[in-house]
């Protein structure tokens, strides 16, 4: 008897719709074809042993499993689930009929449970599109494929849960998540704050400039500066994720396997440090089993990269490009990937490899030259596309005992919610959603120089040696200052700000 279900196979961050073929004939044996690698080809064991302890029946004849499309590989434990209940229908066990209207995921475990697996959300998306009543998974899964609107989501946890329910002999009821409850929780409270930040008030405007613009930052300073505190406290001042940003970001992480079961939508922007011994593959995705890497996982996000000359040339250079594209595409002879990328970079670094060039009291021991090859880790390409370089230095000692209050984040995000809301309103209909995703037709429309701030641009460039991407930086963020001041055009003291914030620009540094 001839029968088929259905699963999902992830490509990418994608979902594609596999159908779970199941023949069975006289003679012996369970045979698996269509592409399965190890752990689908194992599903036979653990089918066998679940049907055994659930009380079914092995057909006890010949077996064909065939995962269609045969040309796309299948990985993983998701499919124990489809071809066990393929399976039984195969054998008159169970009714085929309803099998039809769902889509069915999930890892059997010897005993007959129902394990969670990696990428749900993009199921259930995929699902909806092509026209599924519902999705049968495990009830770890349901919360996060209940986000999906439009179709019902079951979470079960077991073999005879699945079987009971398929029959009509139980009805299970679908899972529910309240969106707003959702998001308004996660908006309540973060880590930390940047009231706890003694002093630095100008590297707080510097990473607010930033956070209103979506601008890539570089701090530089000596230990115990305060770099890492205030990176981490970047997120409390960020917009807050739009339900399409939720959704994208969600559905990385799901596919990751990053998502924590029983978790719905993430509904904070994502903050990810790598080490600085992280491969240039787990920063920028791929490997054997294509996965995304870091810079995927940070998308709608901040990437946080300490100590950034640690890092090895060829990590640093593999993110130039995503950078400016916002996503990254990885090809390899068995497969091609496409992951967005559209992350905020903030990075940390000492001045020289001592720590102390350049600190007002504490002398530098550095040899010369060590400090220049020192920032040489970092090329000029890659300098370019970070539009803020912020020195930090350390904080006096009467700053760090005063008892004033310091600006919460909490004041510091409505006024990066508002420029952000100007903004968006300044590119609605395009492809941009901030002022550093500017291009040059953008840059030209929005960004008119009248004629005093033009003269002190063209001196900046000339003393600088400016490239003209390091052009477009500083008028990129001199966009973002007028527009927390509120300002419809861009004034010179816009542009006299935008030109500090290019620190290591300067040809003291390093000299």
């Amino acid at each position: 008897m001839f029968v088929k279900s259905y699963c999902s196979s992830i490509s990418g961050i994608e979902a594609v719709t596999v159908a779970v073929e199941v023949n069975i004939t006289a003679g012996i044996g369970m045979y698996l074809v269509g592409l399965p690698d190890h752990a689908v080809r194992e599903s036979q064991e653990r089918i066998r042993a679940a049907f055994e302890n659930c009380e079914y029946k092995m057909s006890g004849k010949k077996v064909v499993v065939n995962l269609s499309p045969a040309d796309l590989r299948k990985e993983g434990s998701a499919y124990d689930l489809p071809i066990a209940v393929a399976m039984l229908a195969a054998s008159g066990q169970i009714d085929a009929a309803p099998l039809s209207r769902y889509v069915l995921l999930g890892e059997l475990s010897l005993d007959g449970s129902i394990l969670p697996v990696k990428g749900a959300l993009p199921i259930a998306m995929q699902a909806l599109k092509e026209g599924f009543a519902g999705i049968i998974l495990p009830e770890e899964n349901a919360r996060e494929a209940a986000v999906v609107k439009g179709l019902d989501v079951y979470g079960i946890g077991n073999l005879r849960e699945v079987v009971n329910f398929l029959q009509g002999f139980t009805n299970l009821t679908p899972a529910r998540i309240n969106l707003d409850e959702t998001f308004t929780e996660a908006q309540r409270s973060f880590d930390g704050d940047f009231c706890d930040v003694k002093g630095q008030a100008q590297v707080k405007r510097a990473l607010e400039v930033a956070a209103a613009g979506g601008h890539n930052v570089l701090m530089i300073g000596p230990p115990g500066s305060g770099k890492t505190m205030l990176a981490r406290r970047m997120p409390s001042i960020m917009p807050p994720l739009t339900l399409q940003e939720a959704l994208e970001t969600t559905r990385i992480h799901s596919v990751a396997g990053k998502m924590g079961y029983r978790q719905g939508l993430l509904t904070v922007r994502p903050f990810r440090t790598p080490h600085h011994l992280t491969s240039q593959v787990a920063l920028v995705g791929g490997g054997a089993n294509p996965q995304p890497g870091e810079i995927s996982l940070a998308h709608n996000g901040i990437l946080f990269l300490d100590e950034l000359p640690e890092f090895s040339r060829n990590a640093l250079e593999s993110l130039r490009q995503p950078m400016e594209e916002k996503q990254i595409v990885v090809s390899r002879a068995k497969y091609t990937a496409r992951y967005p990328a559209n992350f905020m970079l903030i990075a940390s670094m000492n001045p020289c490899p001592c720590g102390y060039y350049n600190h007002p009291t504490r002398e530098c021991v550095c040899s010369p030259g060590s400090v220049g090859k020192y920032l040489n880790h970092i090329s000029g390409p890659m300098l370019d596309r970070i539009d803020l370089h912020i020195e930090v230095t350390p904080v006096p000692f009467a700053d760090l005992t005063h008892n004033r209050p310091e600006e919460d984040s909490a004041t510091i995000r409505k006024r990066v919610v508002a420029a952000r809301k100007i903004q968006q309103a300044r590119f609605d209909g395009m492809p941009v959603h901030s002022n550093a995703m500017m291009g040059s037709s953008q840059l030209r429309e929005f960004c008119p120089l009248n004629t005093e701030s033009a003269r002190l641009l063209e001196t900046a460039m000339e003393r600088l040696n400016l490239s003209a991407r390091g052009y477009d930086r500083i008028i990129k963020v001199a966009r973002t200052i007028a527009d927390l001041d509120r300002s419809e055009a861009i004034r010179s003291n816009h542009i006299a700000e935008a030109i500090r914030y290019r620190s290591l620009d300067r040809a003291s540094w390093g000299a």
